[in-house]
Parts: C-alpha cells; sequence; structure tokens
C-alpha cells in the first residue's frame, strides 16, 4: 500500500513513530502544507525558522511542499499517489485539532484513512487525570501523576530501506528575509541533536543556572522542540539514568509543557481569554507610547530593555526575562496580557500557543497556578539578584557599559550615555496595579 506522511510539528527521522508507521504501509509521501491559516498570522523569525527547517529536513526525506487549505490539498495529494492512509502525530491546539477533524472527514469520503500515531509530547493530553477522571487545574498534581503515568521509550531511526513517492508538482519554499541584525539559531534535526548533547554536559548545574541570563545556563532547545526537531521522549530517555537537581528540575519544565498543552485542550478558548474569568473586569491602560518603548527595548528599566531588545535580535528571550518583561507590562504599563502574548508570539522563533499564552496568564495572576496578582516584580531589584554583574544587561544595553550602576544608572549617566529615563515610576505603578486588584476583589 502506498501511504502519505504529513509532516507538521515532527520535523525529524529519528523517534517519529507516525513516520514509521507510514512507511511499514509501503512506499510513503512525505508532505508539507503552508497553511495560510498558520503562516500568515507568524512573525518573520517563525516563518524564517521553519523554512531552515524544512530545508535540513529535505536533505533526508525527499518532501513535497504544497500551499493552500489542508483540507484540500492533503486530499489531492492523497490521490494522486493512490494512498491508502494519511499519517500524522495527533495535534492538539485549537486550531490543529479541528483541522485535521476536517481533514480527517474529507479523506474518509474519498475512502481513506487519517492515522495517528504519537504527538508533540511526552504524554499527550487528555491522558493524565485525577482519580475522577477528570483533567488537572493545577501544576504539581499533575506533574505527580504525569510522572506515574510515564512515557513510551523513543522510537527507532528512519529505516535504509525507506521507499518514497513524490507528487508531480510541488511549490518552491518561500525566500524569508530577516529584517537586519536579527540571527536566529541554526535549524533542523542535527542542530537540535548537538544542541542537546552539548546541555547535557551542563545539565547537573540546571537547576542553579537557569534563572541567570548571563550565562549559558538553559537548553535553548525550545524551538527544537516546537517544530519537533527533537522528541521530549529523547530528552526525557537521556536523562533517565541522571540523578541530581539538575536533570531532575528539567524533567518538570518538560512536564510544565505537556501541563500546559492538557490546559490548552481542556479549555481551549484559555488560548485568548482569561483562564479565571474574575480578573477580566480589572481596569487596563490601552496600548500606546509606553507598549512602545517597552516592545524596542526603551523603557529606561536596564534588564526589561536587556530582554526586549534580545527577543528582536534573536526571536528568543531567556525564560526570567520573559517574567520580569511580561510583568512589567502587565502591572507597571497595566496593559492587558493579551497584547504581550501576541507580540511574543510574532517575534518568538519558539512560539508555542500553549505555553506562550499560559505562561502570560501565569505572571497575570488569571491562569492555573497563577502567581498571585499582587505579586508585581521589581525589575530592578530582579536584575541584581539574577544579573549581578550585569553582564546580561550590558550584552544588550552597550550603552550602559561605562555607567556607574548600569540597573539603574543616574540621571546625569542617562543623559551621558543617550539612554532613556524610565517610562514610569515603578514604585507608584505597583501601587497603581495593587488598587485596580482590590478594586475588582470589592
Amino acid at each position: 500500500m502506498t501511504s502519505v506522511m504529513w509532516f507538521r510539528r515532527d520535523l525529524r527521522t529519528v523517534d517519529n513513530p507516525a513516520l514509521l508507521a507510514a512507511l511499514d504501509d509501503g512506499p510513503t509521501l512525505p508532505l508539507f502544507v503552508l497553511d495560510p491559516a498558520l503562516w500568515g498570522p507568524s512573525g518573520l523569525p517563525r516563518r524564517r525558522y521553519l523554512v531552515d527547517s524544512l530545508t535540513a529536513l529535505r536533505r533526508d526525506v525527499p518532501v513535497s511542499v504544497v500551499r493552500g487549505d489542508p483540507v484540500r490539498q492533503v486530499v489531492l495529494a492523497a490521490k494522486e499517489v493512490g494512498a491508502s492512509a494519511v499519517h500524522v502525530a495527533a495535534d492538539y491546539g485549537p486550531y490543529g485539532h479541528q483541522r485535521d477533524l476536517d481533514v480527517e472527514e474529507a479523506l474518509k469520503s474519498e475512502g481513506i484513512d487519517l492515522v495517528r500515531t504519537g504527538s508533540p509530547y511526552a504524554v499527550a493530553p487528555d491522558r493524565v487525570t485525577n482519580g475522577s477522571g477528570e483533567p488537572y487545574k493545577v501544576f504539581t498534581p499533575f506533574s505527580k501523576a504525569w510522572n506515574a503515568h510515564g512515557w513510551r521509550n523513543p522510537a527507532g531511526p528512519l529505516p535504509d530501506d525507506a521507499r518514497w513517492r513524490h507528487l508531480k508538482k510541488t511549490v518552491d519554499l518561500p525566500d524569508v528575509r530577516l529584517p537586519k541584525g536579527i540571527e536566529l539559531p541554526e535549524a533542523g534535526e542535527a542542530a537540535a541533536a548537538e544542541a542537546w548533547h552539548d546541555f547535557l554536559d551542563r545539565v547537573g548545574d540546571y537547576d542553579e543556572r537557569r534563572n541567570e541570563p548571563g550565562v549559558e545556563g538553559t537548553s535553548r532547545m525550545s524551538h527544537h522542540l516546537k517544530y519537533g526537531e527533537i522528541h521530549p521522549r529523547t530528552l526525557l530517555a537521556d536523562l533517565s539514568g541522571r540523578r541530581g537537581k539538575g536533570p531532575s528540575t528539567y524533567v518538570t519544565e518538560i512536564a510544565w509543557r505537556d501541563f500546559y498543552a492538557d490546559v490548552l485542550f481542556q479549555r481551549p478558548d484559555s488560548a485568548r481569554e482569561y483562564y479565571k474569568p474574575e480578573l477580566a473586569k480589572m481596569q487596563y491602560d490601552e496600548p500606546g507610547a509606553d507598549f512602545d518603548a517597552w516592545a524596542e527595548g526603551r523603557t529606561g528599566f536596564p534588564i526589561v530593555d536587556a530582554g526586549m531588545r534580545q527577543l528582536r535580535a534573536t526571536g528568543w528571550m531567556h525564560n526570567r526575562l520573559r517574567m520580569i518583561t511580561a510583568s512589567f507590562l502587565v502591572k507597571d504599563l497595566h496593559v492587558e496580557w493579551q497584547h504581550g502574548a501576541r507580540h511574543f508570539l510574532h517575534w518568538l522563533v519558539d512560539g508555542d500557543l500553549a505555553s506562550n499564552n499560559h505562561g502570560w496568564q501565569w505572571t497575570a495572576g488569571t491562569g492555573t497556578d497563577a502567581a498571585p496578582y499582587f505579586r508585581v516584580f521589581n525589575p530592578t531589584t530582579q536584575g541584581r539578584k539574577f544579573d549581578p554583574d550585569a553582564r546580561y544587561i550590558l550584552t544588550w544595553v552597550p550603552e550602559l557599559a561605562d555607567v556607574d550602576d548600569p540597573h539603574e544608572p543616574s540621571s546625569a549617566d542617562r543623559k551621558e550615555a543617550g539612554y532613556p529615563e524610565p517610562v514610569v515610576d515603578h514604585k507608584a505603578e505597583r501601587q497603581e496595579a495593587l488598587d485596580r486588584y482590590q478594586a475588582v476583589r470589592a
């Protein structure tokens, strides 16, 4: 039999159960659909990285690329090669889940099966439930049940005798040109494996160093996981024999990724709306000049500006900075979290709807396991604590290199360096945020 392997968030050959299932059927058409519904909203960094990742995959697998509505394009491709089945890794996002249901129905009318094997997660959404069969709404009990549930071992590599089919006509991958000054990480399965093995040499220090943005303390695997250039099963298998807080903390981070995917699957509205709706009544300000200053790294708060500049220059931001910059937008500038979440998704190469938007809701105090709304990050204190020697700040705000205190420059030093005064008084805006919160509670 002939089959189709429809690639989406699984751009790899190793540990890809859906690909192996397709090849077990017989000659396989590797297919990727450039879906306008996903391509259109993506920012340039994500578009460019996707093209680079597909280019890397094509070195091992002859992927045919088509453009248009998957409901039409997948059916046309399957019919052209005479496929009896289309294989995919299950998608649990709001759009992807419904898209697959629509494609499944269209395929069924042509006598073709849609076969789901695996997912982008160690444990797929809707698998981990409490004693009553209900999904978890808090992370800690979820993570305990997640660990108890366990996950499969990694699947094997691409077989040497793989047989491929091709479409008669495919489209070229788009030529995505980035604005000057943006430098993205290397894409592809080989780059993911190299980055992971490099991190394994440092994983023992992960628990202590992951909050320090000025050092290489994190794995930088988020974009590789986003596009499925490596699977979390592979990471977990490599960590299984390692002891210590570093490896165990990293496993917990993988559990957070699965948790947020499960929360979004159970509550697809939470991608855009409040998980806890009571704070939707909070008084917020419309984005204006201060929002632009935040987005461009011109707030006058060095640690905030460093994070926002890193985002614009690399398509990535250290996780501690994601929390600091998000808190600043919501609680110092009083801008609703959705505006910040949308900005992050536009620029982040690893922009994942579940992790990004629920991370924003965590900081805004409106989501699962939410930090209390009255917890307001002091950006200067955060900078001193996690970047004590200002190494990170000076990397991204180099104009402060000669000031006495890069964490809190004097007005004279700011003027000399050409660095702006703070756009707000943090102490005053913290109190304003608390007053608005009390008004909602009352």
